[in-house]
């Protein structure tokens, strides 16, 4: 039976290739230190926690919620960007919930883009970036740059091929796969070349508040006049451990606002009420709970750098994120990112991201993801420099495993 047109666009998910061998290896024993999927580990904060406990009680709120999110929700949220950013947002038009930024950032994607709409967007980069404009019809043209000086010219060489002109720029820093941090010069550039040729630019700040070497990354929005051009989307997923509880945000140039607010009026009624009370009252608190989550990935990125460069493989240090872009041994990557994957779970019981999952041009590359504790990741280092120490005495026994079907 012939695909749907919208699957059809949808290559293979290239994850779910990693995750079926991981739950093969695991359903014969094998116990598999899972640093692919950025699936945080750390418990919510108990004071979080306990304020759902309390206003789940109240029978109240187990009515039909608000699509935008509850009023203090958005009120916490717009106090948060003036806090951390000095951003004054007005909470009733400039701010929205979103179940998740991969929800927000969806949800744009339908409000804004037309049949054949150009986005411009990075890769590699996280997926739904580019997929949720692919599934609403739009056409994605690749940019493999960082926030450097090479970042402009890139963009102008994506507008002048591009028919039509592009509707829109995704910005993703600090990044996810990448781990790249950009600076608030960068996003002025970024800012008036947008204005400049009247671009919309959809900025992913999920990891702002994950940083390790004392620089807070900046918000696209501090930019003076940036808000006539910028969305931006944030997560409460990792700043406060709450993956599971689907809460992010959309602030930003008010008629992009207005658009996401009216497609998700049609879409959902928003997240369950106690759960945006709790993520309203996270967010107005003193700030311990996020400098904890903080501390905790930055003694993992330093177990991690230290522990796999022992054991023979370099992993560049992330200013930022949760996770860390590593290059694949020089003596693997040949094969690629996904099947170098395999091989780590098949030889040395370690799951990563491939690299190729993220884009093409991410495919020398995978993701580590700091979502196993201290001692795990050393274990990790250890089963990967006894596969590493095989490999070199007996390479020729180390077949890709696509190779033995």
């Amino acid at each position: 039976m012939e695909e749907f047109h919208k699957v059809r666009r949808l290559p293979p998910y290239v994850f779910e290739q990693v995750n079926r061998l991981k739950a093969s290896a695991r359903s014969r024993g094998a116990d598999i230190i899972d640093l692919g999927m950025g699936n945080p580990d750390l418990p919510t904060p108990k004071a979080i926690v306990d304020k759902l406990c309390e206003v789940v009680r109240d029978p109240r709120t187990h009515r039909y919620s608000s699509s935008r999110g509850i009023p203090g929700l958005r009120r916490a949220q717009a106090n948060y960007y003036q806090r951390r950013f000095g951003v004054k947002l007005n909470p009733d038009t400039q701010v929205v919930a979103t179940l998740g930024s991969k929800e927000g950032f969806a949800n744009m994607a339908q409000a804004i883009t037309a049949p054949g709409d150009v986005i411009l967007c990075p890769n590699p980069t996280y997926p739904i970036h580019a997929f949720g404009f692919i599934m609403s019809g739009g056409v994605i043209r690749s940019l493999q740059v960082e926030p450097d000086d090479r970042f402009i010219p890139a963009v102008e060489r994506g507008i002048r091929h591009s028919i039509p002109k592009p509707l829109a720029l995704i910005l993703n820093y600090p990044s996810n796969p990448t781990a790249l941090v950009a600076s608030l010069d960068f996003y002025k550039d970024v800012v008036a070349f947008a204005k400049k040729n009247d671009i919309i630019i959809l900025s992913d700040l999920a990891y702002s508040e994950i940083y390790f070497d004392g620089n807070p990354p900046p918000s696209v929005l501090q930019v003076p006049g940036a808000i006539d051009v910028c969305v931006e989307f944030t997560s409460m997923s990792k700043t406060f451990s709450m993956p599971g509880w689907r809460m992010g945000f959309a602030v930003g140039n008010e008629r992009l606002i207005s658009a996401l607010t009216r497609v998700k009026s049609y879409l959902d009624y928003g997240a369950f009420t106690p759960i945006q009370v709790a993520a309203a009252h996270a967010l107005n608190g003193d700030g311990a709970d996020i400098e904890e989550v903080r501390e905790v990935y930055h003694k993992r990125r330093d177990v991690m750098v230290d522990s796999f460069g022992r054991a023979g493989w370099t992993i560049p240090a992330p200013a930022a994120s949760m996770f860390a872009w590593a290059p694949i041994p020089e003596q693997f990557r040949h094969l690629g990112s996904l099947e170098f994957s395999k091989l780590l779970i098949e030889h040395a019981d370690v799951a990563v991201a491939p690299g190729v999952g993220f884009g093409e041009h991410g495919d020398d590359y995978v993701r580590l993801a700091l979502v196993e504790n201290e001692h795990r990741i050393r274990q990790a280092a250890r089963n990967i420099k006894r596969f590493l120490a095989s490999t070199a005495k007996q390479p020729n026994n180390v077949v890709p495993l696509a190779a033995r079907r």
